[in-house]
């Protein structure tokens, strides 16, 4: 008899378009990381920085990773978005505040949400959370 266990739900996604600016990043600065924080002048707008180029706060929420680059997240804003399924998609254009690897590009990277599902929500990957300063 063989046993299935179920796979567990991712909470992020990336779209054909982001990746291939992920992996051209990726080239060009070498490791990367993002940064979603929940306000100010980059709004809710996900940041691509060098790996190490921005400090992750106590308590800021790692909910996956695009081309082995980690997608951190303001502690709040996944209080707020711990529910939702995030796709990491880019669009034309410099968003607010400028700060993103992508922006001398004319891109921004942008946020798509969806609601889990209640079988979704059973079966999420854990997070990791930084425990240190």
């Amino acid at each position: 008899m063989f046993i299935l266990k179920s796979k567990k739900m991712k909470r992020l996604a990336v779209t054909e378009n982001a990746l291939a600016l992920v992996q051209m990043l990726k080239e060009k600065f070498g490791d990367l990381m993002f940064y979603q924080a929940g306000g100010c002048c980059e709004g809710t707008q996900p940041q691509c920085f060098e790996k190490g180029g921005f400090y992750i706060r106590t308590g800021d929420v790692c909910i996956g990773e695009i081309a082995e680059c980690e997608f951190w997240l303001d502690k709040d804003l996944f209080e707020y978005w711990k529910n939702a399924h995030f796709t990491l998609d880019v669009m034309d254009g410099i968003g607010a505040g400028g700060f993103s690897l992508e922006t001398p590009y004319g891109k921004t990277f942008i946020i798509n949400y969806r609601l889990f599902t209640e079988e979704e929500l059973a079966q999420l990957e854990p997070v990791k959370y930084n425990t240190y300063d």
